[in-house]
């Protein structure tokens, strides 16, 4: 394999508020919830963490939060900190991918290593894993199809893909993130997505993330 441009790791998890941090009087969930977060601003000094809210839009999850950092170090520091607040003892964390940003293999294809940006309402993110057969293709073949794909994505400026890789860093081989304003635009995309070739060759991409951009104090206030 040809040598490739690495940047930083990224590291998202999703939390689930428990049912026990609701039945606390006020002033205490107000506390947990200043303290919490207050780690995430001093946090945030070093190593930015964006706060993203699925209330209202998944089940299993209230929050999210991504950040980025050259030292897989960072995350551990993270969560320890995060682990010593009050709100941690009530929070479930059922999804997290560890990934790294890189140069795609494919020319035209996922746009240079970059993180994340606060201007976008929305942000969709999947783990997606390729079948066996696409990698038993000649890279050649490989280019055609993505090809086809990246055509497609052109039509979608509104769409900013983001892509990270996982390979041998968690149990999915990629961690697709999607921004914009219209979550329209994103379903719209897909379905054009779906009619490619390449689309055979997705062995799984789901669970599927729909999460709306904001401060942290306000989604933790969206769950209580």
């Amino acid at each position: 394999m040809p040598k490739v441009e690495y940047d930083n790791f990224q590291k998202i998890c999703l939390f689930k508020l428990g049912q026990k941090f609701r039945l606390l009087d006020a002033d205490e969930r107000s506390k947990g919830k200043q303290e919490f977060a207050a780690a995430i601003d001093d946090l945030s000094s070093v190593h930015p963490i964006l706060s993203y809210s699925t209330v209202g839009t998944r089940a299993d999850t209230d929050f999210m939060l991504v950040q980025d950092s050259p030292s897989i170090e960072t995350f551990h520091e993270t969560s320890r900190r995060l682990n010593t607040t009050l709100m941690a003892g009530y929070l479930e964390q059922p999804y997290s991918y560890l990934s790294i940003r890189r140069k795609s293999r494919y020319k035209h294809g996922g746009g240079t290593p970059g993180e994340l940006k606060e201007d976008y309402k929305y942000l969709i993110i999947y783990p997606m894993t390729k079948t066996r057969p696409w990698y038993e293709k000649s890279m050649d073949d490989r280019q055609k199809m993505m090809n086809d794909h990246f055509r497609t994505g052109i039509n979608y400026p509104m769409v900013k893909i983001n892509t990270t890789y996982a390979f041998g860093l968690d149990d999915t081989e990629f961690v697709l993130g999607f921004e914009m304003d219209d979550p329209s635009d994103f379903v719209s995309l897909v379905m054009d997505l779906r009619e490619v070739p390449v689309a055979q060759y997705t062995a799984t991409e789901i669970p599927i993330f729909t999460t709306i951009r904001m401060p942290i104090a306000e989604a933790l206030d969206a769950m209580v």
